[in-house]
């Protein structure tokens, strides 16, 4: 009974993630993108299309090409997901309709492009972090990888939306409505990334010497950063040495690095991007 209580009350938060993320993902759309006529990606891009050229609500498009594939998906992707995706796609329908009603913010491509890209990619985070969707090419991805497992889920997006851009600028007649849909694409995704790894973007030192000992006692007391020492052989003169490993932050790079250079000038020294470190003294 625990166990069920606690799957509801899961299950419940991430249908209300769902929700917020949904309505954050309509006002960018209504307020920025949509108004300018650009495009981000997936079935929103056919149903901007549809919104200028036969004055169909872009919401009710959006439900209505997403029903089927929720149907069918129902068998392919588990009821949970299919249920917190069609709540999804139903607020974003409705949302971007009641939003619609309401004065752009602006009517400069270029700033809808950047903000409706950063907004948009903050409210589709919030749903793929809930383990859900709001249908369109994230839906159709995962069933064609339900069908061929070495399709790669993001390939099949990118397909789909160089695609719907493309018809985007084929019925507008416009290059630069596609040029400027496809920075609120980039922006979209570079904004989905940073919710997913943080901001804090850690770099990982990797120092090869023969005074390593010496040099992660240093670190440890003069800049407060722990070390692990791993032996590696070296081929070229088939001997083991000791190599070190220091995960630091941007401003603690350029002192790790002065500090093993000092104590040891011949010192071989790779600094290289941690996407994420989870531990003591970095996000917990």
């Amino acid at each position: 009974m625990e166990i069920s209580k606690k799957n509801i009350k899961q299950f419940t938060i991430e249908i209300l993630e769902t929700i917020v993320g949904a309505i954050i993902m309509a006002i960018a759309t209504s307020l920025f993108l949509l108004p300018n006529q650009l495009s981000s990606g997936g079935f929103a891009g056919i149903a901007t299309i549809l919104y200028y050229f036969l004055n169909i609500p872009m919401g009710t498009t959006i439900l209505a090409i997403n029903v089927p594939l929720f149907i069918f998906s129902a068998y392919k992707l588990g009821k949970g997901f299919v249920i917190r995706s069609f709540i999804g796609t139903v607020t974003f329908s409705f949302a971007i309709d009641i939003l619609d009603k309401l004065t752009p913010l602006t009517q400069d491509r270029f700033l809808a492009c950047i903000y409706g890209g950063i907004i948009i990619g903050l409210g589709t985070a919030i749903i793929l972090k809930a383990n859900s969707s709001t249908g369109g090419s994230d839906l159709i991805s995962m069933l064609v990888k339900q069908y061929n497992a070495e399709i790669r889920t993001g390939n099949v997006i990118i397909i789909v939306d160089i695609i719907i851009v493309g018809l985007n600028i084929l019925f507008f007649k416009e290059i630069e409505i596609g040029l400027y849909s496809a920075i609120a694409i980039y922006l979209m995704g570079k904004m989905i990334d940073i919710i997913f790894e943080g901001i804090y973007f850690t770099k990982l030192v990797i120092i090869i010497s023969d005074r390593n000992e010496e040099i992660a006692e240093v670190i440890g007391e003069k800049i407060g950063k722990g070390t692990t020492g791993l032996y590696g052989k070296g081929m070229y003169k088939d001997e083991q040495k000791l190599v070190l490993l220091c995960a630091a932050s941007r401003g603690d790079v350029s002192k790790v690095k002065q500090t093993a250079k000092k104590i040891d000038p011949q010192s071989f020294i790779i600094i290289a991007n941690a996407r994420e470190v989870v531990g003591l003294g970095f996000k917990k």
